[in-house]
């Protein structure tokens, strides 16, 4: 009866092994490669207004010998023509990771833009226990290699003509229409300065014709943030970070989203309300991962095509 028993928990045991390790081959031989375009719609342009593509990019973590996610990447702009690009930041994922970032968003080079920081902007990512990711929000890490954060900004600004939206507003043509755009900072490092932007904003609107819409960008959706763009009249809020939990159970969805965001939105667009307003919001679950971690389960790499539509 015991040996019964005994051989009955050994094969239970090995299935158990089994399924990890298939698990495990999945997640890091096959589906991180697995690169993907998510199509949405929203309808927040005025009575009348050509449809908007915009392609939402987010979390690359380039590393310099990425290849396969460098060709992906520049076959976007020829694939897709999108009118207008929102990157929400962690481009980088190496200190020599801006070289491959080129090879990426070259094609890019002439399509009216906007971008903003995460901290793998501004630091490299250092060896962790993955599993932690599992028990909350990441902490600030002070020893990380920093990154060349000024070069970058002097590629996506000067080279690629893209808005700097780090703290900031703007206006950019896109398509022959108006677009206003304000964005922050990486929230998860505390880098957000909420507060300059009312005046920024006023001082941007003042005396011209409202512009068609008006976007929000932010590389970590963290409430406080979705709730203050809402409050300025975003009419629409792009976001990164959560890599859509990266390691998602089927049926189930993301475990972590490593912000205080509702776990059924860390990926894909929703709605996002707050004082009796309601926008839509599209979670990027970003292209790539850490070095460190190179996993996705459930979860393919992904970048957004949104189509802006005219209100119903």
């Amino acid at each position: 009866m015991a040996s019964g028993a005994a051989k009955t928990a050994l094969t239970a045991l090995g299935a158990v092994g089994a399924v990890g390790a298939s698990a495990a081959i999945w997640g890091i031989g096959i589906e991180r490669y697995l690169f993907t375009v998510r199509e949405h719609d929203a309808r927040i342009l005025p009575a009348g207004a050509a449809p908007l593509r915009v392609l939402h990019l987010s979390d690359a973590h380039m590393a310099p010998w990425q290849h396969r996610k460098q060709r992906w990447m520049a076959a976007l702009a020829q694939e897709w023509r999108p009118d207008l690009v929102v990157n929400t930041g962690d481009n980088l994922g190496h200190a020599d990771g801006l070289r491959g970032l080129r090879a990426a968003l070259d094609p890019l080079r002439g399509i009216p833009g906007v971008f903003v920081h995460g901290s793998n902007d501004h630091a490299a990512p250092s060896p962790r226990n993955p599993l932690l990711y599992f028990t909350g929000p990441s902490n600030v890490k002070h020893t990380s290699e920093p990154l060349d954060t000024g070069s970058l900004d002097d590629y996506l600004a000067d080279e690629l003509g893209w808005l700097d939206l780090n703290n900031a507003v703007g206006s950019l043509e896109v398509a022959g229409m108006r677009i206003d755009a304000l964005g922050v900072s990486d929230a998860h490092r505390g880098w957000d300065q909420l507060g300059v932007l009312p005046d920024l904003l006023e001082d941007l609107q003042a005396d011209v014709a409202p512009a068609a819409a008006t976007i929000g960008v932010t590389h970590a959706p963290y409430r406080r943030v979705l709730d203050d763009f809402v409050d300025l009249g975003a009419d629409m809020i792009f976001a990164g970070h959560t890599h859509g939990g990266q390691v998602r159970l089927p049926l189930f969805g993301a475990l972590v989203a490593n912000c205080d965001i509702p776990l059924d939105q860390a990926r894909g667009l929703s709605e996002w309300s707050h004082v009796r307003r309601t926008v839509p919001l599209n979670v990027s679950a970003g292209l790539g991962h850490s070095i460190y971690a190179p996993v996705r389960f459930a979860c393919r790499p992904e970048v957004s095509l949104i189509t802006l539509l005219p209100r119903a």
